[in-house]
């Protein structure tokens, strides 16, 4: 299982992918996304970041202090996907 980023590692983020815990793609396999720009911070307040993603083709995202905890940098198990007969 793949543990949740801290604050800390949220706000220091340089690679290049990171992976959401507990959403998963249509094959099983954990969705990627892929960082598209700089973190942003602000001096007034210290605890709040913002850093732009994108997954696929068409779908954006970011990951803020409110959500960080539901990325990881450490790809997580595939999900076990039952057979159609």
């Amino acid at each position: 299982m793949s543990r949740p980023m801290t604050l800390q590692e949220a706000k220091n983020l340089k690679q290049h992918e990171i992976y959401e815990i507990g959403a998963y793609n249509a094959d099983g396999t954990a969705r990627r996304w892929r960082i598209t720009g700089a973190t942003k911070t602000w001096k007034t307040r210290p605890n709040e970041f913002r850093i732009p993603l994108k997954h696929g083709l068409y779908a954006y995202g970011e990951i803020t202090h409110n959500n960080y905890m539901y990325f990881s940098k450490t790809e997580p198990e595939p999900q076990n996907k039952k057979r159609k007969r």
